[in-house]
């Protein structure tokens, strides 16, 4: 995705000068956030990641900072926090938020191969089982409580009916007694660092993480790193099943319904590209950049329940 903030040698070594005396050699853009405008800043003793926060208030970021505390005090692995030589969690850049962060590494593979998909399911159930911080917020910013805002930048459109009709489908297998937990809920391969030995990975970008059910951060990865075209790899989803499953087992109902939350996960993505590109942050070249999850929405949606059911099981 973009870079959105455009920073020289100078500003990255104004900016680093608020964690420490860094000495720094090199920097360059990183591709793949769609909120954040991140660098690669290379010193000699270490590498990190700086992101200028594009669309987070101070307290989401303060949040998201808690959050990767709360995560390694579980001893969860994920992206390591650095503050400021005040103690603080972020800084500021023309009024932004910064976050800085250790740079991870390993590789971010498109195409996740079988056996690290299930070490993927793995983390997910580790992850899962974490205790919930009070400070989680209750709903996705791009989830169902959210879909009528399309109304609001593209009423009478058929995009609108086509999200309308999705939404009907999902309400219809959303139960209160689905099992919850702090969840992730966008697993995709750009937020997945895979170690040099292909043994360890690490689930990054937490900006989106939320207390809702753990079903749908299954459902997203599905989507997110077991598709085929526009289609599912079911020999991927069953690894990914068979990883969670060594953590946490599903209940009956949570397998019942994963087909639709598979259907959710590409619906509330396409969703939030399309509101972000075409209505947030207008961008031309990504006006329909959503069409992508759209068309993997109603290919999940087509499929027999029975079917999917058992080729996931």
């Amino acid at each position: 995705m973009a870079v959105y903030t455009i920073l020289s040698k100078d500003d990255v070594e104004k900016i680093m000068s608020n964690y420490g005396n860094f000495n720094v050699v090199h920097h360059e853009e990183l591709s793949g956030g769609s909120q954040n405008s991140n660098y690669l800043v290379k010193c000699p003793n270490d590498d990190f990641v700086l992101s200028v926060c594009e669309q987070n208030s101070d307290e989401e970021v303060q949040n998201l900072a808690l959050l990767l505390d709360h995560l390694a005090h579980h001893n969860f692995s994920t992206s390591k926090l650095i503050k400021t030589l005040n103690g603080e969690s972020m800084s500021y850049w023309n009024d932004k938020p910064v976050m800085i962060k250790r740079f991870i590494t390993g590789t971010v593979e498109e195409e996740i191969p079988e056996h690290i998909v299930r070490l993927i399911g793995v983390e997910i159930g580790r992850l899962h089982k974490i205790p919930v911080p009070p400070y989680l917020p209750h709903s996705m910013s791009y989830g169902k409580a959210y879909f009528h805002e399309v109304s609001e930048y593209a009423k009478g459109s058929e995009y609108e009916k086509w999200l309308r009709a999705k939404h009907k489908y999902i309400e219809s297998h959303i139960t209160d007694s689905l099992p919850k937990s702090l969840i992730h809920s966008d697993v995709f391969s750009s937020n997945v660092i895979i170690d040099n030995s292909e043994e360890i990975v690490t689930i990054m970008d937490f900006e989106e993480a939320t207390y809702y059910y753990r079903i749908f951060d299954i459902g997203m990865t599905i989507v997110g790193i077991c598709r085929e075209g526009t289609g599912i790899d079911f020999s991927k989803a069953k690894l990914l099943i068979k990883g969670y499953t060594q953590e946490i087992q599903l209940t009956d109902e949570e397998l019942t319904c994963l087909q639709a939350f598979a259907v959710y996960a590409a619906t509330a993505m396409s969703f939030w590209r399309h509101r972000n590109f075409n209505y947030t942050i207008p961008t031309p070249s990504l006006f329909n950049h959503y069409e992508e999850l759209k068309q993997i929405s109603d290919s999940i949606y087509q499929l027999d329940p029975q079917e999917f059911l058992d080729n996931i099981s």
